[in-house]
C-alpha cells in the first residue's frame, strides 16, 4: 500500500513539474516600464512580483544636480487586467554648496488593460498612483496627497518594432497646479535578447515653460524573467536639465 502510495505521489509531482515548465514556456517575456519615461500597458503576470530597479544621475546646471539610488518600481499581478504598484526613491540633490538626501513620498498605485490592439486601436492601459506626502524624509515632504496618472498606448507595427506612447498628468503635492504629461517612442529588437528605444518626451505646467526632452537607450534580456537596461537623454529647453543616464535591473518571480 505505502509502495502505490510513493508512485501516485510520484506520479503527481511529475506532472505538476511538467505544468510549471509548460506554463513558463507559454509565458512571454518581462515587459517594464523602464528604462524610457513611456510607460508599457502591459499587466504583470497574475501572482508575479515584478521588481525595476534603477539608478541614475541628472545634471541640472553647473552647480545643480540630482541622484536617484535607488528607485525601486514594485508590480505586482492580480489578473490579466490588473496590478498593483509600489514607487519608492532615495534621492540626493545638490544645490550649489548644499547637500540634500532622503527618500521622496511613497507612491501607490494600479495599472489597469483597457482595450487590446485591434486595426488602429492600440492596446491601451491606465496608470494612477497616489503620493503620501508624511510616508518620506523630512527635506522631501510634500504639502497634501497628490495624485498622478496616464493612458498608455502601444501599435506593434512588425515582429520587431512598436510604437508608444502616453498622455497623463502629475502634481507634486507643493501647490495645485497641475502638469501635464507626453511621451512618444520607438523600440526595435535588435536581436533576441538586446532592445533599442528613440523617445521625445515633455512637461507642460498649468502655467510656466514646457519642458522637452529627448532620450535613447538598450535593453538586455538575461532570460524571460531578467532585464538590464541603461540609457541616456538631455534637454531640449532653456528649462531642461543639461544631460542625465541611468542604469536599471528588472526581475519577476512568481509567489
Amino acid at each position: 500500500m505505502k509502495t502505490k502510495m510513493n508512485k501516485a505521489l510520484l506520479i503527481i509531482l511529475f506532472f505538476m513539474s511538467v505544468n510549471a515548465k509548460v506554463f513558463a514556456q507559454d509565458l512571454p517575456s518581462i515587459q517594464t516600464d523602464r528604462p524610457d519615461q513611456t510607460e508599457c500597458p502591459f499587466i504583470t503576470p497574475r501572482h508575479y512580483f515584478q521588481l525595476e530597479n534603477g539608478f541614475s544621475y541628472e545634471k541640472n546646471t553647473a552647480n545643480s544636480e540630482l541622484i536617484v539610488a535607488p528607485t525601486v518600481l514594485t508590480r505586482f499581478g492580480i489578473n490579466n487586467y490588473f496590478e498593483l504598484r509600489l514607487i519608492t526613491e532615495y534621492v540626493i540633490s545638490k544645490e550649489n554648496s548644499s547637500t540634500y538626501h532622503g527618500f521622496n513620498p511613497v507612491l501607490i498605485g494600479f495599472k489597469t488593460r483597457l482595450l487590446e490592439e485591434k486595426g488602429i486601436i492600440p492596446t491601451t492601459s491606465l496608470i494612477a498612483h497616489i503620493g503620501f506626502p508624511e510616508v518620506a524624509s523630512t527635506n522631501y515632504r510634500a504639502n497634501y496627497y497628490y495624485p498622478e496618472f496616464r493612458f498608455t498606448m502601444q501599435h506593434t507595427i512588425s515582429d520587431k518594432q512598436s510604437i508608444s506612447y502616453n498622455l497623463g498628468a502629475e502634481w507634486n503635492g507643493i501647490d495645485k497646479k497641475p502638469t501635464f504629461i507626453y511621451t512618444l517612442t520607438t523600440g526595435y529588437s535588435l536581436t533576441e535578447k538586446i532592445g533599442a528605444y528613440i523617445e521625445l518626451y515633455g512637461f507642460v505646467p498649468q502655467i510656466g515653460q514646457t519642458d522637452h526632452r529627448f532620450d535613447l537607450g538598450l535593453t538586455y534580456l538575461f532570460n524571460s524573467n531578467h532585464q538590464l537596461d541603461v540609457s541616456g537623454g538631455m534637454g531640449l529647453s532653456a528649462i531642461s536639465p543639461n544631460y542625465y543616464f541611468a542604469l536599471g535591473y528588472s526581475f519577476r518571480f512568481k509567489t
